[in-house]
């Protein structure tokens, strides 16, 4: 996301006339592979991440997180302790 927020960044500087970025040319022959530099970065961080799992690690993850945090509001509003029973069983001498 860094990569393609950084791509429209460029774009709105182009377009503003700001700084050197207001200088760069949209020709095919001139600056145009410093926009799309960006976006390809992008795209090929994108392609990483759903091959080495990445993205699935960090689902999953968020699910575990979400069921925890559901599974703790439910007990503590039926009024039950958020503990196991194991934990308060090994607790007791």
């Amino acid at each position: 996301m860094l990569f393609v927020a950084v791509g429209v960044l460029l774009i709105v500087l182009n377009l503003a006339g700001v700084g050197p970025f207001g200088a760069w040319t949209w020709n095919l022959t001139g600056d145009l592979w410093k926009f799309c530099v960006p976006f390809a970065l992008a795209v090929l961080w994108w392609w990483f991440s759903d091959a080495s799992g990445l993205n699935k690690r960090r689902e999953m993850k968020r699910d575990e997180e979400r069921k925890a945090k559901r599974r703790r509001e439910n007990l503590a509003s039926l009024g039950l302790d958020t503990r196991s029973t194991r934990d308060s069983k090994k607790a007791r001498p």
